[in-house]
């Protein structure tokens, strides 16, 4: 398996807009990040989790010519918003792709996205195939897939473990028995959005504290604002088997 981060800010990426703070006026390409997003590769398929609003971009740097399947953690626009642009993958595999969410966010595609599932659709509009997931385990393509519960805020949004690797993004709350659910993963990638605590984010010591109840070999944090530091800096105090995550970092498990 090979695990490559597409993307690895928060909803507005780093730099901010207008913000003249170090991290976001630093050379430094690792802390340059996109909207949050992950292309998993096996023997058997291509998934990404997520198409925000830089799938687009994300794709051509990644040298991306095929994938098999999307999947949603939830519906908020950064992690939904680049659908459209599955249309590339139409043309070039002249199939639909297959969508994986939850109902609640199917609902959201089905409404931003309206114009591909129009009676009388325009040409080239989007196509995909919606299939609809709960909390209990699925396959694609003969991949086993064990979905993770957790909360950003109230919103009931979901992980993925996928063989020994499990994602966890835009979550501040997860229940013991979905932590149970990660003994025995090599790669651990989850969110810390930064030192402070947050709402609907974990913090960096919350993010820690979970890695250390699961126990993986090694852990990558994500979904980084511009408030939680440099990267070099950071990456100086955490623990050796944890490490901030960066756009196009790519790992493979054995």
């Amino acid at each position: 398996m090979r695990i490559t981060f597409l993307g690895t800010g928060t909803s507005q990426g780093v730099p901010i807009i207008g913000c003249k703070c170090p991290v976001c006026l630093s050379n430094d390409k690792k802390d340059k990040r996109l909207r949050s997003s992950v292309l998993i590769e096996t023997n058997q398929l291509k998934i990404v989790i997520d198409s925000g609003p830089d799938f687009r971009y994300q794709m051509l740097r990644s040298h991306t010519d095929k994938i098999d399947a999307i999947l949603f953690t939830h519906g908020h626009k950064d992690h939904t918003g680049g659908l459209d642009d599955v249309r590339a993958f139409n043309y070039i595999l002249q199939k639909p792709i297959d969508i994986y969410a939850e109902e609640r966010v199917l609902r959201i595609i089905r409404k931003d996205f309206d114009y591909a599932f129009a009676e009388n659709k325009y040409p080239g509009v989007p196509e995909i195939i919606l299939h609809t997931i709960t909390e209990q385990p699925f396959e694609i393509n003969g991949c086993p897939i064990i979905p993770i519960r957790g909360l950003h805020y109230r919103l009931p949004v979901l992980g993925f473990r996928i063989e020994k690797f499990c994602y966890i993004t835009d979550m501040n709350h997860i229940d013991q028995t979905e932590i149970e659910k990660l003994k025995g993963i090599e790669l651990l990638v989850i969110n810390a959005l930064r030192k402070e605590k947050h709402l609907s984010h974990f913090t960096l010591d919350e993010a820690l504290s979970i890695i250390h109840q699961v126990k993986p070999q090694t852990a990558y944090l994500t979904h980084i604002s511009h408030q939680m530091g440099l990267h070099k800096e950071i990456s100086a105090e955490l623990p050796p088997n944890v490490h901030l995550a960066y756009d196009q970092l790519s790992i493979n498990l054995s």
